[in-house]
């Protein structure tokens, strides 16, 4: 299984990017997708997940209100919608994968994506 994660880039303050994570090798049918971020000289943080059905999200309280996952599993892609940006979400976002249900911790996720760098200016 890989993952591909894309979608980053260069943004002003407030502004907008959409990450997409694009699954390959099978299906990942009953997954939990997620996705972290990463600050140099910070741990690992996670942002946001989606069950297989799309039913549930969880997002980190910084987040709420200004991002939005979802996912389109006949295209095997999950999205993360970030609008208002700021400053401080500049980090290299990671997509992962695990069965079942929603962690927020690294650790329980099986496949991950190589990352993109989202880096948002003053």
């Amino acid at each position: 299984v890989q993952l591909q994660a894309s979608g980053g880039g260069l943004v002003q303050a407030g502004g907008s990017l959409r990450l997409s994570c694009a699954t390959s090798g099978r299906t990942l049918s009953n997954y939990v997708m997620a996705w972290f971020r990463q600050a140099p000289g910070k741990e690992r943080e996670f942002v946001a997940a989606i069950t297989w059905s799309g039913a549930t999200t969880e997002y980190v309280d910084s987040v709420k209100g200004r991002f939005t996952i979802s996912r389109d599993n006949a295209k095997n892609t999950v999205y993360l919608q970030m609008n208002s940006l700021k400053p401080w979400d500049t980090a290299v976002y990671l997509c992962a994968a695990r069965y079942g249900w929603i962690s927020v911790t690294g650790e329980d996720y099986n496949y991950w994506g190589q990352g993109t760098q989202v880096t948002v200016s003053s």
